[in-house]
């Protein structure tokens, strides 16, 4: 029943049935909360450059709403919304103004011919967070590519062996969520370099209690 009490479960749960007692572990909220994916990470020493990742992944049924996409160029008219070389350039003595740009998007395209200013102006805001921009490439429609961005999320592991990820949101079925969270957990395999391997994983609403996912492989 939505709203139990029941301790957390120590025993690891097929996907499926993690995010069903996740699920009813989970008071009602007056908004709607998200799944969480939280995915750990053993045998990976993170002083070495190799262990550090960041990448995007396509849900195959997004997260539930649309990540933001900005277009960073001087020629495109058919993309909301646009900033331009003037736009960059104003940036470089409005610290607060870039800080508040590079929070405003989830994800970022840039023409080629301005990456070096974005990199120059914005890089220290967004390399850190993996929000450097994608390039757009020349005739290229960027609303097209920010259609795959929009229902992306982004995986990073930077500081500690861990790796999360939001999966969707209560509103969306639980077969959506298997499928978004799998996808996700399946990309991080693929990622993971040398001998690191999948420790274990979490999935929790927003403001409920995790249950343990049995992750093979």
């Amino acid at each position: 029943m939505p709203g139990t009490t029941e301790s957390v479960p120590r025993k690891a749960m097929p996907l499926e049935e993690a995010i069903k007692w996740a699920r009813a572990n989970s008071e009602k909220k007056k908004f709607v909360q998200t799944f969480d994916l939280s995915v750990n990470i053993k045998n990976i020493d993170m002083k070495k450059p190799d262990s550090k990742i960041t990448k995007e992944v396509v849900l195959p049924h997004g997260t539930g709403a649309e990540a933001k996409v900005c277009v960073i160029s001087d020629s495109v008219k058919n993309f909301e919304p646009v900033v331009g070389k003037t736009d960059i350039n104003s940036m470089e003595a409005d610290k607060k103004g870039a800080k508040l740009f590079c929070r405003s998007y989830d994800f970022y395209l840039a023409e080629a011919p301005l990456m070096p200013l974005v990199g120059k102006v914005l890089g220290k805001y967004l390399a850190p967070k993996g929000k450097m921009p994608k390039l757009l490439p020349p005739n290229a429609d960027p609303n097209k590519i920010a259609e795959g961005m929009k229902n992306s999320v982004r995986l990073k592991m930077k500081d500690s062996p861990v790796i999360h990820a939001p999966v969707g949101r209560e509103d969306m079925s639980d077969e959506q969520i298997r499928d978004n969270a799998a996808r996700v957990i399946e990309e991080i395999k693929k990622s993971l370099p040398g001998k690191a391997q999948v420790r274990n994983g979490y999935i929790k609403l927003t403001m409920g209690k995790a249950a343990k996912v049995e992750i093979k492989g």
